[in-house]
């Protein structure tokens, strides 16, 4: 990290599925705020114009909500940007293709927004000279970036070795080019050792250090719920198995937080504990979740966590649908959504 940057913890809204409704985006302005919480990036899988149809704008509508976003947050003193995924640009990236992305640079860069992502995750990476390409791109996008902080999610961005099994061989010294390769002010995305990881350790993260060649950017898979399996959970207790040293071998930490976002509140009391910011007490949480929703999940957060849909059973499940629906606000409606089986994993969503 360089004296000039500023640590950045809080969320990264990457999951696929079901997206967040723009109030609640709103509203998350303040919520991080209050919990010293500094960062939050806008780059949700379900937004095709960050992925497969990331050369065109957003329409009108959704332009003027990510302009209100990027005021909102600014006014409440916390880095927003965007996340674009510049959908297998590498393996044709000639000057038409080159004009296109710097066309869209441009306009993100227009929101004044002070983070800006370009995200190679979850693409192919079978192409030999892939840390140079994707080099290539980025220096191209720092050129007209201004002051905006860039951030990379490489193609394999975790030890974990399903990556190789879904996106190809990673190609030889990939870390190690790409961490040369690539400005030294790029701040460069990592999940763990897993892509879902249950622990991170600080010597887990001092080597991939050393690969890169700087220190990492932890993009937190917890408490995400977006896959087959995930989906079936809520997971509410506060984030732990984080090594308290790891925010010395870091330039940030920020959790992709779950399909229900009112419900990841819980989940990141436990990432500011981690770095010592305010947090959300359990008044807090009750405020905003409303008492009666804060109450039950008292009694149901270990269930929802440890048993979820499965192992509840439709009965139960249906029973517990019926309360929470009867409950007032958004953070009940989450809950009953959910036990109604309307956050299930949708596989069409990867193919977006």
């Amino acid at each position: 990290m360089t004296a000039t940057q500023t640590f950045l913890c809080g969320v990264v809204e990457g999951f696929y599925g079901r997206t967040w409704p723009h109030s609640l985006r709103l509203d998350y302005a303040g919520y991080l705020a209050d919990a010293g919480l500094n960062a939050c990036l806008y780059c949700p899988k379900g937004d095709p114009y960050l992925r497969r149809q990331w050369q065109s704008e957003w329409p009108a509508a959704e332009r003027e909500q990510m302009a209100e976003l990027a005021t909102r947050y600014a006014a409440r003193g916390v880095a927003w940007g965007v996340g674009l995924s510049p959908f297998e640009l590498y393996r044709d990236y000639g000057p038409r293709q080159r004009r296109a992305l710097l066309a869209r640079v441009d306009s993100l860069v227009g929101l004044g927004a002070p983070l800006l992502a370009i995200l190679f995750d979850d693409m192919p990476g079978d192409v030999a000279d892939l840390a140079a390409r994707q080099a290539q791109i980025v220096a191209d996008v720092c050129a007209r970036a201004g002051d905006a902080r860039v951030l990379v999610c490489p193609t394999y961005y975790s030890f974990d070795p399903q990556l190789e099994r879904y996106f190809g061989a990673m190609p030889a010294a990939y870390w190690e080019q790409l961490g040369q390769w690539l400005p030294a002010a790029v701040d460069i995305f990592w999940t763990g050792n897993e892509v879902c990881s249950r622990r991170i350790e600080a010597a887990d993260i001092r080597c991939i250090n050393g690969r890169l060649g700087r220190p990492v950017l932890l993009w937190d898979n917890y408490p995400v719920n977006d896959g087959a399996e995930r989906s079936r959970y809520l997971y509410t207790r506060p984030l732990d198995g984080r090594d308290p040293a790891l925010a010395a071998l870091l330039r940030g930490h920020l959790c992709n937080p779950m399909n229900q976002g009112l419900l990841s509140l819980p989940a990141l009391a436990g990432l500011a504990a981690l770095h010592g910011r305010r947090g959300f007490c359990a008044g807090d949480l009750q405020r905003i979740l409303g008492a009666p929703v804060w109450q039950r999940l008292q009694r149901d957060g270990a269930l929802f966590q440890d048993a979820g849909l499965d192992g509840m059973g439709r009965e139960r499940c249906a029973q517990l649908a019926a309360e929470y629906a009867a409950l007032p606000g958004a953070a009940a409606a989450e809950i009953a959504a959910w036990l109604r089986g309307e956050y299930r994993f949708d596989p069409a969503c990867l193919t977006d």
